[in-house]
């Protein structure tokens, strides 16, 4: 009788132990009808659909927190660059070769310092150390250190504005939209 329940306690322990945490490693969403968004770390019906992992969400927010503040820049504004970048996959490679959340070209990233784009950290610091730089160049105009960060400053200078490049224009128009998104919602990412 001892061992069973020694055997039955070991069992509860060790699914308390695995599958607990399995549970609750992950968020949850669905939007519904009229449009509003409901999250769960528990989903109770098939509508959820998985949304992200917990701890990574909480660790992005706080690199774009911290990095934000470093460098004077909006929230938003990493958030939305990371978003048209990457879709927030810190390990993409892009087919002109940027790498990383925020897509650093090689040659870059050495400039600027980052050791390893695909970690979401030094991804974060050097894009956004990178995004203070083109806004600092351009006056801070958006438009044109949006369009320098996608198409390079020199072609930035060379137009005299945002290039006339549909991909730039586009990601520059991309960009700002998420800016309105992020300022406007509770949704994190």
């Amino acid at each position: 009788m001892i061992s069973k329940i020694l055997n039955i306690s070991i069992i509860f322990l060790f699914l308390s132990v695995v599958l607990v945490p399995l549970a609750l490693a992950g968020i949850y969403r669905y939007v519904d009808a009229s449009g509003k968004v409901h999250f769960t770390n528990v989903p109770t019906d098939n509508k959820y659909r998985f949304y992200r992992g917990e701890g990574e969400q909480y660790r992005l927010e706080t690199l774009i927190n911290h990095f934000a503040q470093k460098f004077q820049l909006d929230q938003a504004l990493i958030k939305a660059v990371i978003k048209v970048e990457s879709d927030f996959n810190p390990r993409v490679v892009s087919t002109k070769g940027a790498q990383g959340l925020m897509q650093l070209m090689p040659d870059t990233a050495r400039e600027i310092g980052v050791k390893n784009p695909f970690d979401p950290s030094d991804s974060i610091y050097g894009g956004s150390f990178y995004l203070r730089q083109m806004l600092d160049s351009f006056e801070l105009n958006l438009d044109h250190a949006l369009a320098a960060y996608n198409a390079g400053p020199n072609a930035v200078r060379k137009y005299g504005g945002i290039p006339p490049y549909e991909e730039t224009q586009n990601y520059v128009k991309r960009v700002k939209h998420y800016i309105d998104f992020y300022r406007r919602s509770k949704d994190t990412f």
